[in-house]
């Protein structure tokens, strides 16, 4: 495979067949078993990855069997109104992905028979997936060997290839992804990279700390985030609330509510009436 040297110097194959070693060896002392890789059918791994956008395994894994009982496939999602789907989903954070997935589900149903497109490409027209999520659901659903990269794969190649290297891009990264792919084993390759890289994480030592694209969270606490979730938290209690009353009832100062408020309408997630009724949107 051509492909430009990293930092001057060719990663021969030798390297490359020694890292896939050490991949696969800590993969069969370390592999992670999960809901989603026991029976990675297309639904299921689809609702998994919009899941674990930006969100803990462990959080993932307690609200995937309730959310998986009362919306099995596709067309049951699809059939299912926003307050419903919202209330499973409650608990994870960034609610937006909840209306995504619903979302993704009418589109699956209506417009590709109920089946899942297997296509990265067709996979990214779909509401809140972007390339990486796309590579994703292609690999662990259809075991397509697609290259992606996600936080755990990062810190993998940077700790194998990039040991002395600060803000490395991942466009310097996503070639040794590509070179070092098991094509006809994919999907068990990438669980292989992230439980290798969560394993890594562990370890104190961080290397996505030398990405280019590493970013600081900033605190939960009082932040927007925990507005938005409080206010939809709110709308699914009471069904509905006064503009002007929902600083009072979030405990929060109207000019810190407002643009959440703001932001939750410009994204469909709710509506406001003339008279500043607030619901969650269908």
């Amino acid at each position: 495979m051509s492909r430009e040297p990293l930092a001057g110097s060719e990663i021969s194959q030798e390297q490359i067949a020694r890292f896939r070693e050490t991949v696969w060896a800590v993969y069969r002392r370390h592999y992670r078993p999960m809901e989603w890789r026991s029976d990675p059918s297309p639904y299921r791994v689809f609702i998994s990855e919009i899941m674990l956008q930006q969100t803990q395994v462990a959080r993932v894994a307690r609200k995937f069997p309730p959310f998986l009982e009362r919306f099995p496939g596709f067309p049951e999602l699809a059939r299912a109104s926003f307050p419903e789907v919202l209330a499973l989903w409650s608990g994870l954070g960034y609610n937006r992905r909840a209306r995504f997935a619903r979302d993704s589900a009418r589109i699956v149903v209506e417009d590709h028979g109920g089946v899942l497109p297997r296509d990265p490409l067709v996979l990214q027209t779909l509401p809140g997936i972007g390339p990486n999520t796309a590579g994703s659901v292609a690999a662990f659903a259809f075991n397509e060997p697609v290259v992606f990269i996600e936080t755990n794969i990062r810190r993998v190649f940077l700790e194998h290839f990039f040991p002395d290297r600060e803000k490395v891009p991942d466009r310097e990264i996503l070639p040794l992804v590509e070179a070092a792919l098991e094509r006809d084993r994919s999907r068990e390759w990438y669980w292989a990279l992230m439980d290798y890289g969560v394993l890594l994480g562990r370890g104190g030592k961080n290397a996505n700390r030398r990405s280019a694209h590493y970013a600081v969270q900033t605190p939960f606490e009082g932040s927007d985030r925990q507005i938005r979730g409080a206010l939809l938290r709110l709308l699914l209690k009471q069904g509905e609330v006064v503009a002007q009353d929902a600083p009072g009832y979030l405990g929060h100062p109207p000019e810190r509510v407002a643009p959440v408020l703001e932001g939750l309408v410009r994204e469909g997630v709710v509506e406001q009436d003339a008279r500043g009724r607030v619901v969650l949107r269908s």
